[in-house]
């Protein structure tokens, strides 16, 4: 009787969600089982290397090496200016601006814009030849024109602008949401301890803003990493622009290497899953120390 009743109190619970969890396992985790699967086949090159080899060989390539420099230099120009410019933006709005909707709405609006779309516009934008450049040119200030994405040294750099143009302003929302979830208590005690304005922010707002820094790094972190539509649009395959994710792109499709271009996946996923699952530990502590 006992277990009848404890069935019927989650049975039509778990009946509900099942339909979930079954295309869950098989479209999520059925499908990086099958790319782990082809990740260690035998690649068709002459005397291709199979099995953890397809991994292991990836650190002796040039290309691999270069491909994760360029990442690494997109990821932290692209976390620093979107964090950056999205808490400026939302100190702004937090300090009371007449139009204030309007203005959210206009830091929002690349946001709903496809980075394929975004792309595009700003590829014009970063030709040497147009764009910027132009503008540049046209108000004198010829000292800022550059190459753009074409610079070897600071290419990739150039390539994360238009990412933090499209990021900024959802960060900028997160980050209101935390200025607007500080109680206005602590603030007028701390004014009225002598602290100046700017003290408020470092030694009450910003320690209030932790957890919305880190949900902020782990979301653009892992977008970093998966970034593939964006340099395409902007530079098509280019080896001074290549990232991990065009290279598994042109393994699969051009090359058609599965093995090796499993192997890329399975190492982006579990790059994913460093900056993800330390998140996911705190989120829970958090929840329960609460």
């Amino acid at each position: 009787m006992r277990s009848l009743r404890r069935i019927g109190r989650w049975g039509p619970g778990l009946l509900l969600v099942l339909p979930s969890i079954i295309l869950i396992v098989l479209f999520v985790y059925g499908l990086i089982g099958w790319n782990i699967k082809t990740s260690l086949g035998t690649q068709p090159v002459l005397n291709g290397p199979s099995g953890v080899r397809n991994y292991t060989n990836l650190w002796h390539e040039e290309r691999w090496i270069r491909d994760l420099k360029n990442l690494g230099v997109f990821t932290v120009v692209f976390i620093v200016g979107s964090l950056a410019m999205g808490a400026i933006m939302a100190l702004l709005l937090d300090k009371g601006v007449k139009g204030e909707g309007v203005f959210r709405g206009v830091y929002l609006f690349p946001m709903a814009v496809s980075f394929i779309a975004a792309g595009i516009v700003w590829r014009w934008l970063l030709n040497p030849s147009s764009g910027l450049n132009l503008i540049f040119d046209k108000l004198g200030l010829d000292v800022l024109k550059n190459q753009w994405w074409q610079t070897r040294s600071w290419g990739m750099a150039a390539m994360a602008i238009p990412a933090v143009w499209q990021m900024s302003g959802y960060i900028m929302a997160l980050y209101l949401a935390g200025f607007r979830g500080v109680p206005e208590e602590l603030r007028e005690a701390a004014r009225m301890d002598g602290a100046a304005e700017w003290k408020v922010y470092r030694h009450v707002v910003f320690p209030h803003l932790r957890p919305v820094t880190l949900s902020a790094l782990v979301i653009l972190g892992h977008i970093s990493i998966k970034v593939f539509d964006l340099i395409l649009a902007v530079s098509g395959k280019q080896g001074i622009t290549e990232t991990p994710a065009v290279y598994m792109w042109d393994l699969i499709f051009q090359a058609s290497n599965r093995p090796k271009g499993a192997a890329i996946a399975t190492l982006l996923l579990l790059g994913v899953a460093v900056l993800i699952l330390p998140y996911l530990v705190f989120t829970v502590r958090s929840e329960r120390r609460a």
